[in-house]
């Protein structure tokens, strides 16, 4: 049997997986169905591979001015209808929330307790 080459396949997504760039973008809503932000970018522990924040952009006009707020991955889930992430964070919990500017996060385990506390999530480290 011959072996033919076939080109790798564009596909960014399947029914259970997803490609980092597809989820950069993509709208967050809280419980009430409302937009409260997007998804900026995803942090990832080395080691694992897991997902440790979704970094929700939020505020701002056209990309300008917004805030940066890591959120634990753990408080996010897709929801097909919305074709974004559902949360049971409210936008006033947002505003409130540890936040940064630019790139200059600390993303030491100390400051990483501070956020899943603030959201009341146990850390995916303990």
């Amino acid at each position: 049997m011959a072996y033919e080459y076939s080109p790798k396949s564009d596909v960014k997504e399947t029914h259970d997986l997803i490609a980092s760039d597809k989820v950069e973008g993509t709208k967050v809503y809280g419980s009430d169905g409302e937009h409260i932000g997007s998804i900026e970018r995803l942090i990832v522990e080395k080691r694992s591979g897991r997902v440790s924040y979704a970094v929700m952009s939020f505020g701002g006009f056209l990309g300008i001015g917004h805030d940066h707020y890591p959120l634990p991955w753990a408080k996010l889930s897709y929801d097909e209808n919305l074709g974004g992430y559902r949360t049971d964070v409210t936008k006033e919990q947002v505003e409130g929330a540890p936040k940064y500017d630019g790139d200059d996060y600390d993303w030491t385990p100390e400051t990483g307790r501070k956020v899943y506390d603030y959201y009341g999530v146990s850390p995916y480290w303990m």
